[in-house]
């Protein structure tokens, strides 16, 4: 147990020791896909959910331990938040230098429902709203760093990405 402690305060220190890079500059989102996931059905109605896929490529010379990434989905111009996603690691040895990662997919937990009409009726209907994600990371115990915002395509996503 000692052991265990001690490796997790010194694998810590060396995050914390580490330069500083900026994440708005050192990392790269290569968008593969935003949609509206088929969530199934709760509570008796059709659920869709903003869904975003996207790889991060480390553009920096230095290895980001570490990585988290934090989504903020909301609806057309409205500021405030609708829903959220968060990884806490995009991987377990953290991003090298000009690696990318696998492919990575945030949804959110709030979306749309609809009894009496298909998932593909739901994303036609007049009332439908738009919505966009915003895209924000950080290594270690740097500051949140936002790297972009993108449009949710009205797409339906049938599998989990």
């Amino acid at each position: 147990m000692r052991w265990s402690v001690s490796l997790c305060l010194v694998a810590l220190l060396c995050v914390a020791c580490g330069p500083d890079v900026d994440l708005s500059k050192g990392l790269q989102v290569e968008i593969v896909s935003t949609g509206w996931f088929d969530a199934g059905i709760i509570n008796g109605q059709n659920k869709l959910v903003p869904t975003v896929s996207f790889t991060l490529k480390n553009v920096s010379g230095q290895k980001l331990s570490a990585l988290q990434v934090n989504a903020r989905f909301s609806r057309g111009n409205e500021p405030e938040e609708w829903g959220n996603g968060f990884l806490p690691s995009v991987g377990p040895g953290g991003l090298a230098p000009g690696a990318t990662t696998a492919v990575l997919t945030i949804k959110s937990q709030l979306g749309y429902t609809g009894s009496d009409q298909s998932r593909a009726e739901m994303l036609q209907n007049s009332q439908f709203v738009d919505a966009k994600v915003e895209l924000a990371v950080k290594y270690g115990g740097t500051q949140w760093k936002r790297l972009g915002e993108y449009p949710i395509q009205r797409q339906l996503i049938t599998a989990s990405p």
